[in-house]
């Protein structure tokens, strides 16, 4: 299982300005072979190769670099086409669609630009990395991560890093494949029902609430508004300062949460079943007050962590398709819009069961992830001689 780790790069003053240069560098370079690559209708990558292969060599990058650059285009296409393919940018002929169709790739200054083992080696005793620049290979580059973090890059690391700048702070982010556990036959499902009021219910009686998260986007939403308003100095400093604190806040909460379930999952030696929303965003019409709340709803984030957390700890998980399991009875079976009152409270027209409405949900998403378990796991029969 591939993930990621991240670690804070803390050069001193020179190369901190090779390093900058040298991300300035590619990705302008990067941007000359996007062109290119839209003027030549987007060919494959060895073709593209040798256009734009010795121009880069001549503008003074090394192989690997010049490699890397065409590559990062390349695939940069790769990832539209499939988007346009999907749908993901609207409809033929729609504006977004037709604004992506109708320009090339562009990469930002500071864009990410990937190294192999090449162009950067690691020492994790001394915790220092040599690495590629424009200026020359430069050595010595103190890192900075937490003591997980330097064990898993030195048991797991593998395949390429790439170099970042952030507000002006450099980080390399580095691929780790992690070993998965052997999954065990599970003792029951565990049902999670995600959601806005309540950011996780499962079936076993844990609800995440979802109260102070969303008071504190609120509260960031109106100081956001405020600072931009007054457009003086000190504003625009204080939003740079404040600038992805809200997705850093929430990213820790939903790690909270997807450790708490799976962690439960594995205790009991139960298996996870997660609602499948792929596509909500797209399905559902809010009124204009709601819409806010809704896209800031971080759902696929947590179900991210809860899917990597299970395979490392080897709790089997299934994906479940998520329709009317709000209106069903988990008793009964009935479903019926009306069943569900309000937003808490859910009480079967057919049989009369009061229960909370999100975690009746939870058990309908157990029951169905039972059942895709059952039919997706490996026969025991013997085989019929």
């Amino acid at each position: 299982m591939k993930i990621v780790t991240q670690v804070k790069l803390l050069p001193e003053a020179g190369q901190a300005c090779a390093l900058r240069s040298t991300l300035r560098t590619v990705n302008e370079l990067a941007n000359w072979v996007a062109d290119v690559a839209f003027a030549h209708d987007v060919p494959r990558e060895y073709e593209l190769r040798k256009h734009t292969y010795a121009h880069l060599k001549a503008q003074g990058l090394g192989a690997q670099a010049a490699q890397h650059v065409i590559k990062k285009v390349r695939d940069a296409y790769t990832t539209l086409q499939a988007n346009l393919r999907a749908g993901n940018l609207g409809k033929p002929g729609s504006k977004r669609r037709i604004k992506a169709e109708s320009k090339p790739i562009a990469f930002r200054p500071q864009a990410a630009q990937p190294y192999d083992d090449r162009c950067l080696s690691w020492r994790y005793d001394q915790q220092t990395v040599s690495i590629w620049t424009t200026a020359g290979r430069i050595k010595n580059v103190r890192f900075a991560c937490s003591a997980q973090a330097l064990k898993t890059l030195r048991q797991y690391r593998k395949g390429e890093s790439d170099l970042i700048e952030r507000d002006g702070i450099f980080y390399l982010v580095a691929v780790c494949e992690v070993p998965e556990a052997a999954q065990y036959e599970p003792d029951g499902i565990i049902g999670v029902d995600l959601g806005i009021v309540n950011i996780a219910t499962s079936s076993t009686g844990y609800q995440a609430a979802g109260r102070r998260l969303n008071r504190y986007r609120g509260r960031q939403l109106a100081l956001r508004s405020k600072l931009q308003k007054k457009r003086t100095k000190s504003a625009k400093r204080r939003l740079k300062e404040r600038r992805r604190r809200e997705a850093r806040h929430v990213k820790n909460t939903n790690h909270v949460i997807a450790k708490t379930i799976v962690t439960e999952a594995e205790r009991t030696s139960a298996g996870i079943a997660l609602e499948d929303l792929k596509g909500i965003r797209q399905r559902v019409r809010l009124r204009k007050p709601q819409r806010v709340t809704f896209h800031s709803w971080a759902f696929a984030q947590l179900s991210d962590f809860i899917v990597y957390k299970a395979r490392r700890a080897g709790v089997p998980l299934v994906h479940v398709d998520p329709a009317y399991t709000s209106q069903m009875c988990c008793e009964c079976g009935y479903t019926d819009k009306r069943n569900r009152v309000d937003q808490g409270l859910f009480i079967c027209r057919n049989c009369g069961v009061v229960a909370h409405a999100d975690r009746n949900a939870a058990h309908n998403i157990a029951a169905r992830g039972a059942v895709v378990w059952t039919a997706g796991r490996e026969s025991r029969v013997p085989a019929i001689p």
